[in-house]
Order: C-alpha cells, then structure tokens, then sequence
C-alpha cells in the first residue's frame, strides 16, 4: 500500500472551514477533497450522479478522485457547519489507481478502531488554523496525508469496497504482487511467478486477484506499464524505443498502439504536450 500511494505523490494542500448561509449550496472541483461534518446536516450532489446523499455530524466524506460536486445546507435544526481539506495528486500515474476508486467515500459517525485517530487529527487541525504559528502550512499537509490514508484503508477494508487496487494491496495474500508489479513494472511478470510470491498455486492466485483487484493481473500489469512510461515520458529524454524496453515492451510498435489505445495519442505526441503544460 506505501508504495502505491507513493507512486500516487499525494500532497495534502490546505484546509477550510465553512459554515454558510442556510439557503447557498458550496462547489468543489479538480482537487480530492475531504469533508468533515462538524455540525447541522448536509445534502452532497456530485455533478454527474443524480444521486442526493445526506451527510451529517461525525460523518467523514473522501471525493479522492476530485469529481465535482457541491454541497448545501439540508435543513436541520442546527446550521450546518464542516472542515474541507484539498489534496493534489502530482503523478498522472494515477489516472488508473484513482479512476478505480469510488467518486465518494462516506464514513458514517467515524467512529470504531480503524478511525480512532481521525477526531485527534481534527482536532489538530482546528488548533493550526485557530492558532497559527511556524510550520502550520506544512503540518495541515501532513495531517491530511494520513487522514486520506486512514480513511482509504478503513473503506477498503469495509464490506462496502469494490474491487479495486487498494483491496487487493491490503490483501495479505496478493500484496507481494502487487508491490512486485509497481516496484519493476519492466519485469517479464508471469503470473506463475507472481502466485509463486504469494505462495499462492496459479489457480488460486489467478481467482484471487481478480476477485480482490477486479482485472485480471496480465491487465493489471499493462495498466501500470503505461502508467509508468507516462513518467518516464515526461521526466527523461529517452527515446520511445527506450521507453517501451524500460516498462517491459520488446516492440516500439507494440508499446505505441497500446499506449495510443490507453491515452489517446502517440507517445512522442504526449510527451511534446507534456512538457507544453
């Protein structure tokens, strides 16, 4: 899991307090955001779902992926009142690991082991922004870093999760695949070799993945080769021939159709507009 998330180059950013007129609805978009309801209860309508969710006090509410949406005052007797907290993802190798994940993960009353430390990291943050002093800016970061984590690993460990990267990474039995994959995605992985680490026979360890990651591990594989080579895309001057070798491709041909098929250009195009943002 550290090393997915490290590969993701989550930064928390800063955090906000508000507590708005009763009829006005507040917009977020583009960043992750995380929403602690401190008081009252509010109506959540993510932009593209026609589903209203209702949220109130204690309930923690991850937009990991960043969709936009808006929240609104739902009426009850106390005005409502939440903290938000903005992440920025740096790497677009994310695009696979954060697009598997829900648009919304909701906590309700975060409360139970797993969460035991979210009302001491609130309380953190309510201090540095009542009372700022050295170093604020950049403990608020660092709190919203582990709130982010804490609250993935207690979704992913829920009966609600899908299946997705995270299950499978907090999976005892599929870890060691799946760090193996993102530690050398280059590496021609068999997935005899890989159930071989996870002392899995190939059968089971084929069944398993796919009922935990939700692919199969040869497209699981794929998914993090291309995300890998968008890195070494943007961050070096390597040829493409060189790239596709680096992320385990024995074709340039191969590499640049199923490049083109996941991110819809060539990868020489890609990287010229890259390096134009």
């Amino acid at each position: 899991l550290s090393e997915l998330l490290r590969s993701v180059r989550l930064s928390g950013e800063r955090i906000v307090a508000y507590a708005p007129p009763r009829a006005s609805s507040v917009g977020f978009a583009e960043t992750g955001s995380l929403h602690i309801i401190e008081a009252g209860e509010l109506a959540l309508r993510i932009d593209a779902d026609p589903h209203v969710r209702r949220v109130s006090r204690g309930d923690a509410v991850l937009l990991p992926r960043g969709d936009p949406h808006h929240l609104s005052d739902a009426g009850a007797p106390e005005p409502a009142r939440w903290l938000c907290g903005k992440f920025t993802i740096g790497d677009p190798r994310a695009s696979h690991l954060l697009g598997s994940l829900p648009a919304v993960i909701i906590l309700r009353g975060a409360r139970g082991p797993a969460l035991e430390g979210l009302e001491v990291a609130r309380r953190m943050l309510v201090f540095e922004m009542e009372a700022p002093s050295q170093g604020s800016a950049v403990m608020v970061a660092r709190i919203l870093d582990l709130l982010f984590i804490q609250i993935l690993r207690a979704w992913a460990a829920s009966t609600d999760a899908e299946p997705n990267w995270l299950a499978g990474a907090l999976d005892p039995q599929l870890g060691p695949a799946l760090s193996a994959i993102h530690r050398d995605p280059g590496h021609d992985w068999k997935v005899e070799e890989l159930a071989r680490a996870c002392s899995l026979s190939r059968s089971a360890f084929a069944a398993r993945f796919v009922a935990r990651v939700g692919k199969p591990p040869a497209t699981y594989l794929a998914h993090v080769r291309l995300d890998a080579a968008t890195g070494l895309l943007r961050d070096t001057s390597l040829p493409v021939t060189r790239v596709a070798e680096n992320v385990g491709y024995t074709s340039e041909a191969a590499f640049s159709r199923a490049f083109r098929h996941r991110y819809g250009t060539p990868p020489a195009r890609w990287r010229r507009d890259a390096g134009s943002r």
